[in-house]
Parts: C-alpha cells; sequence; structure tokens
C-alpha cells in the first residue's frame, strides 16, 4: 500500500471495470456503502469536451462512524462522506485510492471522539484496500 500526505492506494492487476466492482465490495465489508459515483471521464467530456482517464470518484459511507462524527461535531458533514477513488492506470491496471481520515479530520481540531472515529475509518478503509490487493493478486481457479 502506497501512502500519500492526505491518502493511501493500491495499483491492482485489472481492468477499470473490475477494479471499480471490487472496490465496492470491498468497502461493503468494511461497513461502507457507496452513497455517490462520479464518472469524471463523463463529466469533463459532457462539460469541457475534455478526453480523460476512465475515473471514478466513489463517495463511500459507514452510517455508524457518520452518527457517532455528525453527533462529535454538527459541521463535519463538510467532510463526508469518505472519497474513494479509482483510475485506470494501463488497459489491465488500476489504482484505488482513499482518503486518509485522520488527515482529513484533523483539520477540525483536537475533538477526541472525533479523533476515534478518524482513526476507526482510517483503519476501516486500510483494510478494505489491502484486502482488495490481496484478493485480487491471488490466482483465479
Amino acid at each position: 500500500m502506497d501512502q500519500s500526505p492526505y491518502g493511501m492506494s493500491v495499483t491492482l492487476p485489472v481492468a477499470f471495470d473490475t477494479a471499480v466492482a471490487e472496490t465496492t465490495t470491498a468497502l461493503k465489508a468494511e461497513g461502507f456503502g457507496v452513497l455517490t459515483s462520479i464518472d469524471v471521464q463523463h463529466t469533463l467530456k459532457t462539460k469541457l469536451n475534455r478526453d480523460f482517464r476512465k475515473y471514478v470518484i466513489l463517495g463511500a459511507c459507514n452510517p455508524v462512524l457518520a452518527d457517532r462524527a455528525l453527533h462529535a461535531e454538527l459541521e463535519i458533514g463538510l467532510l463526508l462522506p469518505c472519497n474513494v477513488i479509482v483510475y485506470e492506470a494501463a488497459s489491465s491496471q488500476s489504482v484505488v485510492a482513499a482518503m486518509a481520515p485522520l488527515v482529513a479530520l484533523g483539520i477540525v481540531g483536537a475533538n477526541p471522539e472525533l479523533q476515534d472515529v478518524a482513526r476507526e475509518a482510517d483503519q476501516r478503509l486500510r483494510r478494505a484496500l489491502a484486502a482488495l490487493e490481496s484478493a485480487v493478486s491471488k490466482p483465479q481457479g
């Protein structure tokens, strides 16, 4: 798993559509539902007549964590849901990346309840990415 200042990612040896489906399944296993799906390629083509790679932004939400976060900090909805992106890196290679909840929620300040939610969301997203990476690297049989 790779890290950036604001997220974590895995590169998968699968086509884009497979990566999107597998990502949705891995998120579900960690209690996240996908509330929104933004097709960036389609949007840029439609709105700007610009070509872009296959790229989707998934708005992932774990209702229990969202409820806890909203009760800890009412305006935290500005940072929800957790964004997960999937994009095509090559014809049979995709990247899946998730926001880093600890970093995103860290801008709110020292709210211990919110930090607990962020830690749990971070762990769940990391497990989802690790499971995804593990599942698609196994030989199909």
